[in-house]
């Protein structure tokens, strides 16, 4: 299997099980988060962080888009502006809303992995937030693999607030 292939299944994999998690949350849970700790989103806040959690990384791995405003540079953010606690993360309006983003999301890294080749996926990459050089193939498995731990933490909110969850919903089976 290629890069390609292996990226298009695990795509299409990961957003159909997210998928299926956002339809056991409700709108009225979305200012919920674990009561016990620090630092942690609320339902809202991760919806909308799942909602744009690979396609956008897939952009800017691709093009060097990374979605900054005009004259700025990633090297520029300091380190709370380019992981800021959980306080300062944007929330979804609804459950609606943060399913149109993970479309828009999914169809976006869909979009960003058409416009590679098998060469370019082996081409040598750094990240803003890591400078070790990886293929741009491993690089973009890594954003899958980042949505694939914020659907897990879905899937621990949901257990948390009681919902009748198991592994089967992890996984999509």
């Amino acid at each position: 299997m290629d890069w390609s292939e292996l990226l298009n299944a695990e795509i299409e994999t990961t957003y159909g099980v997210t998928e299926k998690l956002f339809d056991l949350v409700d709108d009225d849970d979305l200012d919920w988060k674990p009561g016990t700790g620090s630092n942690w989103m609320t339902m809202g806040q991760l919806l909308n962080h799942i909602g744009e959690a690979c396609g956008m990384a897939f952009r800017g791995f691709v093009t060097g888009d990374w979605g900054l405003p005009e004259g700025q540079d990633l090297a520029d953010l300091s380190p709370e502006e380019m992981l800021p606690p959980a306080d300062a993360m944007p929330t979804i309006g609804s459950v609606r809303e943060a399913r149109e983003k993970l479309g828009a999301d999914k169809q976006l890294a869909l979009a960003m992995l058409a416009k590679t080749t098998a060469e370019g996926l082996d081409k040598m990459a750094a990240a803003p937030w890591d400078p070790t050089e990886r293929s741009l193939g491993h690089r973009l498995l890594q954003m899958v693999d980042h949505l694939k731990h914020h659907k897990a933490q879905l899937f621990y909110y949901l257990k948390l607030q009681g919902m009748p969850v198991n592994t089967a919903h992890l996984w999509g089976m």
